[in-house]
């Protein structure tokens, strides 16, 4: 007779354990997200199940960030919440390295472990003492992509940790080291099982793009994959010929960002630069220590759209850097005026634990800074709108993020990177699925968005 499920369990068969649980929160930058992502993808590997809620974690593992105050804050914020609802906690990323590590055991002596970032081993070292990973091999399989935090139809590729620049208001090398790249066979083996799992988007992030490569000696044959170098060209080249969008964030104004231009002009690579200027000033760029002047990033700027005249590039600013005076600010808005970004973003100086800015004179204060951010982005706004207005009537591209029955969906441009630009709210019902890309023609625009109706 055959045994029901009840006489199989009644006859001793095992119950399979219960996969221990971990809570995670992830907080930062792009870069910090990939930390995150591989943390997750080794506790999937090792049977650990994530949970939403506190109460249900053996453990709760918290990625910070520690660049500015108000992210120190957040972080904080978030250490103090996971203590005082679970008490087990694994702290990691940037606010556990460099000069405000202390800020963690001050206040909260009892957290687990503290790392820095990239520091895998630690983490895993914390969770394993509080509960044993299950290495049940009924577990599903991992995804070939690892555990994505994005949506499925674009991921984030991180080809370099650390940087090399001594810029005066940051402090990202005392926590994320200096300059290391990933050899190129590595990235493109990565990008290649995320393009295969459905991505579309390909979000290429490091400090310094620009600078992919330069820490390796190299020789003959070294640092070679399928005739790519790991070098920033070779590395667009060998991105370009997976099918999906590239686009290239953190990228430096140095000539051999050239060399990358004829990609983007017929079309392997996105026509899209995020490029942080910071400032316009040459005294303030001194100041800085920023690696550009701007006579020379006009240069570039007209020397890429030569080349790639429908090249899009965003770039962020920082306004009010101690000793920046109203000659310097207007040298700002007059460059602004030559450069015609796409698109922008501004910040407030704002003092940062352990950066050598904080000893510079002549503080710039907060009124004038405010007013000085609201006169910038008045410039940048009126700017950005013309520049869309020029829109109207195109057929463009876009990646579909979103589907609305009773609403426009959204989707992206190549000049839209998801979260930080603007979007293309898409008229009429669509039956495609987020992640695929449609042709649409532009009806409308605004200061930072598109309107358009299906080709």
């Amino acid at each position: 007779m055959a045994r029901t499920p009840a006489a199989r369990r009644s006859a001793g068969a095992a119950k399979k354990p219960a996969a221990p649980k971990v809570g995670f929160v992830s907080l930062g930058c792009p870069k910090a997200l990939v930390d995150s992502e591989r943390i997750l993808t080794q506790l999937r590997a090792e049977g650990y199940q994530t949970t939403p809620t506190y109460d249900a974690a053996d453990v709760v593992v918290i990625n910070t960030c520690g660049f500015i105050d108000a992210a120190v804050e957040e972080s904080l914020d978030a250490i103090g919440e996971a203590m005082a609802e679970n008490g087990k906690v694994v702290v990691t990323g940037c606010l556990g390295a460099g000069p405000k590590s202390n800020i963690i055991r001050d206040k909260f002596p009892d957290v687990l472990s503290v790392s820095g970032p990239q520091d895998y081993t630690s983490v895993m070292n914390a969770v394993h003492a509080v509960v044993p990973p299950a290495h049940d091999p009924f577990l599903d399989l991992l995804p070939p992509q690892g555990i994505k935090l994005t949506p499925k139809h674009y991921a984030y590729l991180k080809i370099s940790e650390g940087c090399n620049h001594k810029c005066s208001f940051c402090i990202i090398p005392s926590m994320r080291g200096k300059l290391a790249s990933r050899p190129v066979g590595e990235v493109l083996r990565e990008a290649e099982k995320l393009v295969k799992s459905g991505v579309q988007e390909l979000l290429v992030i490091s400090q310094d793009t620009s600078a992919y490569g330069a820490d390796l000696k190299y020789a003959k044959g070294q640092w070679r994959d399928r005739d790519y170098e790991t070098r920033m060209l070779g590395l667009c080249e060998g991105l370009s010929d997976l099918g999906a969008w590239v686009r290239l964030h953190y990228v430096y104004p140095y000539p051999h960002v050239d060399h990358i231009m004829p990609l983007m002009a017929e079309g392997k690579v996105l026509p899209y630069l995020d490029v942080p200027f910071q400032h316009a000033s040459t005294r303030v760029l001194k100041a800085m220590k920023r690696p550009a002047a701007s006579e020379d990033t006009l240069k570039r700027i007209r020397a890429w759209r030569n080349i790639c005249p429908d090249l899009t590039i965003r770039s962020t600013f920082i306004v009010g850097f101690p000793g920046e005076t109203e000659q310097d600010f207007q040298l700002l808005l007059d460059w602004l005026d030559e450069a015609q970004l796409d698109r922008v973003g501004c910040f407030q100086y704002s003092p940062v634990e352990g950066a050598t800015a904080n000893a510079l004179a002549d503080h710039v204060p907060a009124e004038v800074m405010e007013d000085r951010y609201h006169r910038f982005m008045e410039k940048q706004q009126a700017i950005s709108a013309a520049k869309l207005q020029r829109k109207i009537g195109q057929t463009i591209e876009v990646l579909v993020d979103e589907i609305n029955e009773d609403a426009a969906s959204v989707g992206r441009s190549w000049a839209d990177a998801p979260e930080i630009d603007g979007k293309v709210y898409i008229q009429g019902k669509l039956k495609p699925l987020p992640g695929q890309r449609l042709k649409v023609k532009v009806v409308d625009a605004d200061e930072y968005d598109l309107f358009a109706k299906l080709v």
